[in-house]
């Protein structure tokens, strides 16, 4: 008989469920910043970067499980879960299918989300710097690096004795 697979099914959905958590966030997180709340977005940042700890724990458990499976199986350690399928009784492979697809979508979407929000952000800055540059102009110079992009950044306030020369 077949080694267990239950115990990689529940790992799965655990990833899945680990998943669905992080795309919450980024959601939280793009009406943050389209509220323009600097405070919320920080806050939601670490709780990205805390859901992303939790997500690799769970993905860690996930493979390690796979390796068990393996190896109770005969496979090498580092099998795929994909080629592990054959060893999964017959009824329960559309289940792995399906999770497997599911997570697979889900690590589309939140990179897909993760760059949304990357971009947004970026725009905020964008304007915000914009804004500030064209109510005091002498506060900021641009520098052009060799590859043609340019960066601008506040000018280095003058200090009290030069200013009375």
């Amino acid at each position: 008989m077949k080694s267990n697979w239950q115990d990689m099914a529940t790992r799965l959905r655990r990833e899945i469920s680990e998943y669905g958590q992080l795309l919450h966030l980024y959601e939280e997180q793009q009406h943050l910043i389209l509220r323009n709340s600097p405070r919320g977005v920080l806050e939601a940042g670490r709780a990205i970067e805390a859901q992303v700890r939790i997500l690799d724990r769970e993905r860690q458990l996930r493979e390690d499980s796979v390796g068990l499976f393996a190896a109770a199986n005969g496979q090498p350690a580092g099998s795929t879960l994909r080629s592990l399928l054959p060893l999964v009784e017959e009824d329960a492979r559309p289940l792995f299918d399906a999770l497997i697809l599911e997570i697979n979508l889900l690590i589309h979407r939140v990179r897909r989300d993760a760059q949304r929000n990357h971009r947004l952000l970026r725009c905020m800055v964008d304007c915000h710097q914009e804004i500030l540059q064209r109510l005091r102009p002498d506060g900021f110079t641009k520098t052009y690096a060799r590859n043609g992009r340019v960066s601008v950044a506040a000018a280095r306030p003058a200090l009290a004795s030069q200013a009375d020369n």
